[in-house]
């Protein structure tokens, strides 16, 4: 299983974020092919000082093809260009795979 990350630093106005990303980008993730679970995390604070991030979604797919493939679906493609238009400078993107 493989797992893809994106992990969103705090935004300036964040129930504008919350507004936009549990709204309307979420359902676009959720039409991906090939997706077998999400996980939203809200992080709310860290061991030490303050967390400079706001949000932690984690998407599971059963292989790097199979996500591959959902990103460069018309559903995975729009999702990516929803992103860009509301958190393209403030998320880091990367995938690993899941080991138990």
């Amino acid at each position: 299983m493989v797992k893809l990350v994106a992990l969103y630093r705090k935004p300036a106005d964040m129930d504008v974020f919350d507004r936009h990303y549990f709204d309307v980008h979420i359902p676009l993730i959720k039409k991906t092919p090939g997706l077998r679970k999400i996980e939203i995390t809200k992080i709310t604070g860290a061991p030490i000082g303050e967390t400079k991030f706001h949000v932690m979604a984690e998407m599971y797919y059963d292989s790097v093809d199979a996500m591959n493939a959902g990103n460069a679906s018309p559903e995975g493609r729009a999702a990516a260009k929803d992103l860009m238009t509301f958190a393209g400078d403030a998320v880091t993107l990367f995938f690993g795979e899941v080991t138990e």
